[in-house]
């Protein structure tokens, strides 16, 4: 019996318009086998993690460029526990400098990839992600 696809929520919190980034990592989770949620621009928190429960999803993935994400992604993380979805672990990329990449760790970002990152090694990283929630 082969398992379900990892199911994967990518969404662009706040009101950042530019999701290039975000449809490259989409493209790409899809073409690695992949079931790709994309919630598209301009999403609240709530939406974010509604979207998640929603979807039943393995992962979530936060695409930000707006220099908000020490407001928001604390926010998306306090909802998922909430709402009982906090072992959903959360990736992140972005334009997220490298002085806030510590501190988003602490709050439960499991992983930050920067502009120039291989897709592969974010595929790399949510199938070993979804592996443990699955296990």
């Amino acid at each position: 019996m082969s398992q379900a696809p990892i199911r994967v929520v990518i969404a662009k919190p706040g009101l950042d318009g530019h999701d290039r980034g975000a449809k490259v990592i989409a493209r790409a989770l899809r073409d690695a086998g992949m079931e790709v949620i994309y919630t598209g621009l301009r999403q609240t928190p709530a939406q974010i993690v509604a979207a998640v429960v929603q979807e039943d999803a393995d992962v979530l993935g936060l695409s930000i460029l707006s220099g908000a994400h020490n407001q928001i992604f604390p926010e998306i993380l306090r909802l998922l526990k909430e709402q009982g979805a906090d072992d959903v672990p959360v990736f992140a990329g972005g334009i997220i400098p490298d002085a806030d990449i510590p501190g988003l760790k602490a709050a439960g970002i499991q992983e930050i990839f920067q502009p120039g990152t291989s897709t592969d090694d974010v595929v790399e990283f949510i199938r070993k992600a979804a592996a443990k929630g699955r296990a």
